[in-house]
């Protein structure tokens, strides 16, 4: 899986933001989503989130805003995925690097 990401990002096809570009990149034209599963997102996730777990993103697509989607996980590859998935169906999106644990760590101690 790394590979893959390092071969995405090296040729552009995968846009990453770090944990302190959250708020920079969260705004009127973007949505922050969380693509953890319901049990993750009880113990702890980044203010203002939408949950869609990744693996229900395809068929929940439609539940998504307009414009850019930054997402994110617990370490990265789950957001990884949904940001493929997201640029694929022709959105505009960005994965998180480090996710919801490089945040909170970042963040809160």
């Amino acid at each position: 899986m790394l590979g893959y990401v390092a071969r995405n990002m090296r040729e552009g096809t995968v846009e990453t933001a770090q944990w302190n570009e959250v708020d920079e990149r969260v705004g009127a034209d973007a949505v922050l989503l969380d693509t953890r599963t319901p049990g993750e997102v009880a113990d702890g996730a980044i203010p203002g989130a939408l949950n869609i777990p990744v693996d229900e993103l395809r068929d929940r697509m439609d539940e998504l805003p307009d414009g850019r989607v930054l997402a994110y996980c617990a370490v990265g590859v789950r957001g990884y995925l949904a940001s493929r998935i997201l640029v694929q169906a022709g959105r505009e999106a960005v994965n998180l690097d480090g996710g919801y644990t490089t945040w909170k760590a970042a963040t809160q101690g």
